[in-house]
């Protein structure tokens, strides 16, 4: 979704701005979750009276969601045909169409969404960056203060978290998402969807499914995914978000295996409602519903309409289909009426459930009290210094030394701007954005001169503004840290890029930079891996973030000048060239498997096969080492565990935080299994010199694979287990699985 990021314009965020105060407010989050029991009972009979109540067209009302913008028509609220709006963030405007609902009929509150992706007045990292932490805490608080920010503004829903898993950087939205792998995916997925509704607001897990698998990595594209990776890769991250609460979804754009996913029922009702029992509501993507057309399955809007309800998307978003449909296709007899009122039953059960009719509304005057709270900062700025990734560090390059006495930052994207086109479409409030340059001479001592210069004319980095003036400030300097990447029509919704190398003049610039032979430091924000295989070769440090939000460059500052370790490590693979990709850790083995790099073997001749930077990877300004790897018995039945641990050790000077992952493989079984598949981590703090037993719970039951038809099979046989810092570690022990 993202197109409807278009009706939300600079006057809305200016309008929340005006909001902001400066006095201190205490407003509890108010949590949303599922409720059981009695009270989930007693829901199902007050549906029960409402449905008995309620015209065709209210009932189809409910199924209707549009948004701010040019056409939004108010009076559809107060008719009761509409149960769902988006977009609106300014308070006074939710209280506005809220209360307009209120005075309907039968009084049904409007759910009101938004994509408040990665935050609402407080900015945390992108999504990828957030899974860079490898810390499902702090990717949960993250979650919870976005949460409870649009929360405090009325919002009580959000078009959130992407899970969609994507082994190609070059589709824009790999952002959204954690990468490349299932269990990390599936970690990340469930500590967003708890964040979020801890936070007030109901989660819409999206895309359902396979959007992230575009070929060629063109956004909207076809996908084609073999059963068994659809269960073992796409699927799971969705269902550990179904199983933390999120109550609702949201249909992906794309063909699944030739079906579209707005139209796919054996992906959207047998698998979802029926095999894994999700009670919520799905809605459709921006549009997709009438989208039904261009893919070729429907002559019209009415019969796209049809499909889509019948299929089982409940809730069509800015389409205008089931508003202007939906009703004629129930009177012919098309659509049967019980159809339509299961999917009403499930949006009024989510709104029973989420407690609209009784939560009281929004207090304009009330919610900007809520906006960038001291707390919500102190968790931003931690999501950022624990995400960001020391790729490189050549000669301990960083943090910077004592014997640096002038710093040269180069880069318009050092300094912030007021305005991005990759922020989501929220409330800012009073969004204060330090600059690199000023937040260096915060933390270097008073004789280290730090000197700046944009180099181009906006952080697009597509024309130069004065590049002569950023080369001799450069060659005077001790150090040069260039601050470079992704910015504006690069990256998110419908960026998809044939090439991943810095964008417009970038990389003259870079050139230019090294060639003054003063070391160069390279700071990227990017919104997905790029290839970097130049910068690698010639640059003397590399610190990857992807866009670390409100606190982002006050943490970049902290790890240049060593306040803080870095410890981010990568969620995706970082391909040497493009024709590398797709690139993947948990790939399958081969017959013809590289070994000494000679022709017939499965390898490129012009490129080398692994990745520039391997799932998992991450340096430190510390030093870590593994021994003692070992299970705690040799076997175990196919409903056991076993216990799995390792000593880590800081073998460095400084202390800092680990990331220990544990891999699996499987070497012998029915099917080829991944040459590794990461099951399990941590994230110790250790102090210089301390070694700990890192300890992990490994159940036989999630050794398992698909097969072709979608049933899941623990085979006995030997279990390899690895463990370390990332996804290449050679450190090992081994498990037997065993029939009894």
């Amino acid at each position: 979704m993202g197109s409807e990021r278009k009706n939300v314009n600079h006057l809305l965020r200016l309008a929340l701005c005006a909001f902001a105060v400066l006095f201190p407010l205490t407003l509890s989050a108010q949590e949303v979750a599922w409720k059981t029991g009695p009270e989930a009972a007693a829901i199902e009979r007050r549906i029960d009276g409402l449905l008995k109540q309620m015209t065709l067209e209210e009932k189809v009302g409910q199924l209707h969601l549009s948004g701010r913008g040019d056409g939004f028509d108010i009076t559809q609220i107060k008719s009761g045909r509409m149960g769902a709006v988006m977009n609106f963030v300014v308070p006074a405007e939710v209280l506005e169409v809220q209360k307009a609902a209120r005075t309907t009929r039968l009084k049904i509150p409007l759910i009101i969404g938004l994509d408040a992706v990665h935050g609402f007045s407080t900015y945390f990292p992108l999504p990828l960056g957030q899974a860079s932490t490898w810390d499902p805490k702090l990717i949960e608080e993250a979650a919870y203060w976005t949460g409870r920010e649009a929360s405090a503004a009325g919002i009580n829903w959000t078009f959130a978290p992407m899970v969609d898993i994507s082994r190609d950087p070059r589709w824009g939205r790999v952002l959204e998402g954690a990468g490349e792998d299932a269990y990390l995916g599936s970690v990340v997925a469930a500590a967003r969807t708890r964040g979020y509704q801890r936070g007030g607001v109901a989660t819409s897990v999206k895309h359902f499914v396979g959007y992230g698998a575009g070929e060629a990595g063109r956004d909207y594209n076809s996908t084609w995914i073999p059963t068994s990776q659809l269960f073992d890769l796409h699927l799971p991250p969705f269902k550990a978000s179904f199983e933390a609460g999120s109550m609702t979804a949201m249909a992906a754009f794309n063909a699944l295996n030739g079906l579209p996913a707005t139209a796919h029922r054996g992906m959207l009702t047998d698998l979802l409602r029926g095999k894994w029992g999700f009670k919520g509501f799905v809605t459709s993507d921006f549009g997709s519903i009438t989208e039904l057309r261009l893919h070729g399955i429907a002559r019209d809007d009415a019969e796209a309409a049809r499909k889509a309800l019948l299929a089982g998307i409940d809730m069509d978003m800015m389409g205008d289909v089931y508003h202007k449909h939906l009703a004629a296709e129930v009177k012919a007899g098309r659509v049967p009426m019980k159809a339509l009122d299961e999917a009403v039953r499930r949006v009024l059960r989510v709104k029973f459930h989420l407690g609209l009719f009784e939560r009281p509304d929004v207090d304009p005057a009330a919610a900007p009290a809520l906006m960038q709270t001291q707390a919500a900062r102190e968790v931003a700025l931690k999501a950022a210094q624990d995400g960001a990734m020391l790729l490189k560090n050549a000669n301990e390059t960083l943090p910077i030394g004592p014997a640096v006495k002038s710093v040269a930052v180069i880069g318009a994207m050092a300094r912030p701007e007021d305005e991005r086109v990759w922020t989501d479409p929220a409330g800012l409030g009073r969004r204060v954005v330090q600059a690199l340059p000023e937040a260096l001479k915060e933390r270097l001592p008073a004789d280290v001169s730090v000197a700046y210069e944009p180099a181009f004319t906006k952080a697009c980095g597509t024309e130069f503004a004065d590049k002569d003036a950023a080369i001799r400030t450069a060659a005077a300097s001790d150090v040069i840290v260039a601050m470079l990447g992704e910015d504006c029509e690069f990256m998110g919704e419908g960026a998809s890029r044939t090439k991943l190398d810095l964008p417009g003049v970038q990389q003259e610039l870079l050139e230019a930079l090294v060639a003054t032979g003063k070391p160069v430091v390279l700071v990227l924000a990017t919104g997905r891996p790029l290839v970097l295989t130049w910068a690698d070769a010639h640059v003397a440090a590399i610190l990857q973030t992807f866009h670390g939000g409100t606190e982002g460059r006050n943490a970049i500052a902290d790890i240049l000048t060593g306040k803080v370790n870095p410890s981010g490590r990568v969620p995706m693979s970082f391909p040497r060239s493009v024709g590398q990709i797709p690139v993947y850790y948990d790939h399958l083995p081969t017959g013809r498997p590289q070994k000494i790099r000679q022709r017939y073997e499965s390898i490129f001749i012009d490129e080398a096969n692994e990745a520039l930077y391997p799932f998992g990877h991450g340096l430190s300004y510390t030093r870590f080492s593994y021994a003692n790897a070992r299970v705690s018995k040799p076997a175990m039945p196919l409903n056991g565990s076993v216990e799995v641990s390792v000593d880590v050790t800081n073998a460095g000077s400084r202390d800092g935080q680990e990331v220990v992952q544990l891999y699996i493989r499987q070497p012998v079984a029915s099917r080829s299994r991944p040459v590794r598949e990461l099951k399990g981590f941590a994230k110790p703090m250790l102090r210089a010199g301390e070694t700990r037993t890192v300890r992990f719970k490994l159940d036989a039951a999630s050794l398992g694979a698909h097969d072709e038809a979608g049933r899941y099979t623990v085979e006995p046989g030997d279990i390899e287990i690895y463990l370390g810092g990332s996804s290449l570690t050679s450190v090992m022990t081994q498990v037997t699985l065993t029939k009894s």
